[in-house]
């Protein structure tokens, strides 16, 4: 049998089991949140001491404890003990070894239920502009990519087969587009993960005369949380992380099946940086593009997080329940998930080299130019319907010449409209294709540079 937790074990007449301790014990994975912990700490005494809970002498005795317990972590000094349960306990057990008996009260106004609810949302608001500038850093990499290669013609895919000629320029800002949504939704999920619940106490409040707007203000909180039940069990904006994560991780998978597909020898239209991939254990020529793939793969992972907190929740009574312990190692793995991910695709892409005539012969076949075609008759005055026929008739004589549209002589094409004369071959190309897509959006190298102006705007008012 292990003694009795002394914070909370005057009501047990037995110790509990050795096992339980273990089983029931968070301070395996909590510990991260020492600084986290300690923050909370130190503003929760500031405010019992304006309050006058605590004499200023009691407080400044707490938060030079507090700062040397902080050394000790970060010193590796201080041992992390299984019979005390968690990181607060850790800590406030120190605190009381380095300054006595005060360090007993630093406990007053407050529960371990509001203190790991605010815990966690300091390191997750933390973690949360972490991730942003990776964010950032990854979106300034596709923006400058994209300005490089506004003019790279490559072909652009429907159902993964050639559909019309686009630019290697204008499918990275695709990219951007995702991750600027990503953007926008983590700096909506941290309004909600700035609310304090410190002061809610156990679940009914407190009977202290406590200032909540004080600490809040001390621990940049937008404001404290209103009711006390749910201040203790709100995990939402956990899940919404996690919600937010899983989006980004799928946004990184979709680009690392392009990346895959692009550095395959089947579509050789990019090079990935030697230092990103690996090779083979017995195949000499191989170049394996490790770090997009295992990007996809650890994408599985997070959804996994987000269903093992909505399924955490889906049956728990108010208020706080231990279930709760269970949420923290869902949330971290996702945070770190995301921000190797993040990093290694924001160093890796800037170093891609796209294989511009590969990409060229491919935006060149697959008759790529017949909407193009259809939309030059159009304009003659044929309705679309009629011209898709057309179309679709020189299509099957070009297969079957095995020319592409461009390659079929003018009396060829004539005979199969006699609206079609011999401008018809400045709309064919696969340059005239993307030039003539010159609107807001379009894949018009110009207009493909104005939206990476565009999109560098929106990245300088962060």
């Amino acid at each position: 049998m292990t003694q009795t937790n002394s914070s909370w074990g005057g009501r047990f007449a037995e110790a509990t089991d050795a096992f339980v301790a273990e089983f029931t014990a968070s301070i395996g994975f909590d510990q991260r949140l020492y600084r986290h912990d300690i923050q909370g700490s130190i503003a929760h005494a500031t405010m019992l001491a304006e309050c006058a809970v605590l004499t200023v002498d009691e407080k400044d005795a707490i938060v030079q404890g507090l700062l040397a317990v902080q050394a000790d972590i970060e010193a590796g000094t201080l041992v992390w003990s299984v019979a005390l349960e968690d990181v607060h306990m850790n800590i406030e057990a120190a605190l009381t070894d380095k300054i006595g008996t005060v360090g007993k009260k630093l406990h007053t106004g407050r529960s371990r239920n509001d203190q790991i609810a605010t815990d966690i949302r300091l390191y997750l608001r933390d973690a949360i502009d972490h991730l942003n500038g990776e964010l950032t850093r990854l979106q300034q990499a596709l923006i400058e990519l994209a300005g490089a290669e506004a003019d790279t013609i490559m072909p652009g895919f429907t159902h993964l087969q050639t559909a019309q000629p686009v630019t290697f320029g204008h499918h990275l800002l695709a990219w951007n587009e995702m991750l600027q949504r990503d953007h926008e939704r983590m700096n909506d999920c941290r309004k909600r993960v700035n609310i304090l619940p410190l002061g809610a106490a156990a679940l009914a409040g407190t009977t202290y005369p406590i200032d909540r707007a004080r600490t809040a203000e001390l621990l940049g909180f937008d404001r404290a949380s209103e009711n006390s039940l749910d201040s203790v069990s709100d995990r939402d904006f956990a899940i919404e992380f996690n919600h937010v994560g899983a989006l980004i991780m799928m946004h990184l998978s979709r680009m690392s099946e392009e990346l895959v597909l692009w550095a395959s020898a089947q579509f050789q239209f990019i090079d990935l940086p030697d230092r990103f991939c690996t090779g083979s254990s017995i195949m000499p020529q191989k170049k394996n593009p490790d770090v997009p793939e295992l990007v996809r793969g650890k994408t599985g992972r997070v959804y996994g997080n987000l269903f093992s907190l909505l399924t955490l929740m889906k049956s728990q009574p108010l208020a706080y329940n231990k279930d709760n312990q269970e949420d923290k190692e869902p949330i971290f793995d996702t945070i770190d998930t995301l921000a190797g991910c993040l990093r290694a695709f924001a160093d890796m892409i800037p170093h891609i080299e796209a294989q511009r005539e590969q990409m060229h012969t491919a935006a060149a076949g697959g008759y790529s130019t017949a909407t193009d075609l259809a939309d030059y008759l159009v304009k003659r005055g044929l309705p679309f319907r009629d011209a898709h026929e057309v179309v679709g008739a020189s299509v099957a004589f070009g297969i079957e010449q095995h020319k592409d549209l461009s390659e079929l002589s003018l009396a060829q094409l004539q005979a199969f409209s006699s609206l079609i004369e011999t401008d018809v071959f400045e709309v064919l190309t696969v340059e005239g294709s993307v030039a003539a897509r010159d609107h807001f959006g379009g894949t018009a190298p110009k207009q493909v540079r104005a939206a990476c102006g565009r999109a560098q705007q929106l990245l300088a008012q962060r």
